[in-house]
């Protein structure tokens, strides 16, 4: 009875904390139109938006989605932002954000992404400390580097997935078999919380699906130095069979075409590293030269 009164209270609050946010739109708006001297049909025309749903909008009844308010915002030749409520000192920064994106052509969305990722990368880059991150395929060369990469530079090595399973007490295939995928994706991610939490320093090698859970894969690109380990498929797959586990082309006759299709699909999110280590043609001593000198400006200090 506890938790449903709780419940029923905590829905009440969340409720009006909404219909005053609402109210605020619509006060906004309000002002906007009467400072250009607008009325309220003007405004309606100018924006696209039937007059019946802008007096809705400006009396806290409505529920305009971003395009309205961005259509009503360019009606009254003001940013969006400027229609939201300013609280916490945060909102306007974020709601300018937002705007300023709305605002920016289809084809420069990438771009700005790209943009706001490297300079939130630049104010992270002191959590990161002496923790470097590796991701690729399997069969690039992840866990073989690491643990020399963590060798010379005196700190430990993490593969997460062996963690995984300490946690579960079960193989990773077993859990995903028993448990399901979003299971394996929660223990992946406490146990990265943990490991970065722990270590100052430390070489973490993941699984390649760490990609699919933006969440878990955001956090290592903000706390730990990133490297792709890359190689071409021919090579992952050679790599792969030599280690007796198909994962995750198992069951399946078209090996290679599977193993292309996954690269593709998560190229985009491995190239979000900091840096790429291809170890195609390589030995395991020149790919270690390489990574070793790749690393060296995050280990000074």
């Amino acid at each position: 009875m506890a938790n449903t009164s709780e419940a029923r209270e905590n829905a009440d609050v969340s409720g009006r904390g909404d219909a005053a946010f609402a109210a605020e739109i619509g006060r906004m708006v309000r002002l906007g139109r009467a400072k250009r001297g607008m009325s309220r049909r003007q405004l309606a025309q100018a924006s696209g938006t039937s007059e019946r749903y802008l007096a809705q909008i400006e009396s806290g009844a409505g529920n305009p989605s971003v395009l309205v308010l961005r259509a009503i915002a360019d009606a009254l030749e003001m940013p969006m932002f400027e229609l939201l409520p300013q609280t916490g000192g945060v909102a306007a920064p974020y709601a300018r954000i937002i705007d300023l994106i709305g605002r920016a052509p289809p084809s420069d969305l990438a771009a700005i992404a790209e943009s706001i990722e490297r300079q939130i990368a630049h104010i992270a880059a002191a959590d990161r400390g002496r923790r470097i991150g590796l991701v690729g395929l399997r069969g690039a060369g992840k866990s073989t580097l690491g643990k020399l990469l963590a060798e010379k530079l005196g700190v430990p090595f993490i593969e997460l997935n062996r963690r995984v399973e300490q946690e579960y007490g079960a193989s990773v295939p077993l859990l995903i078999e028993m448990s399901g995928i979003a299971t394996f994706r929660r223990y992946e991610r406490a146990c990265l919380e943990r490991a970065i939490a722990e270590n100052e320093g430390a070489v973490i090698a993941t699984a390649g699906g760490i990609v699919s859970n933006p969440e878990t894969y955001g956090l290592l690109l903000r706390r730990t130095h990133t490297v792709w380990i890359s190689a071409q498929p021919e090579e992952h797959m050679g790599r792969v069979m030599k280690q007796g586990d198909f994962r995750p082309m198992a069951k399946n006759r078209e090996a290679m075409a599977d193993l292309h299709a996954i690269l593709e699909s998560r190229r985009t999110d491995y190239a979000r590293a900091e840096l790429n280590l291809d170890t195609s043609g390589a030995t395991v001593q020149q790919s270690f030269a390489k990574l070793t000198k790749l690393v060296a400006p995050w280990m000074k200090g």
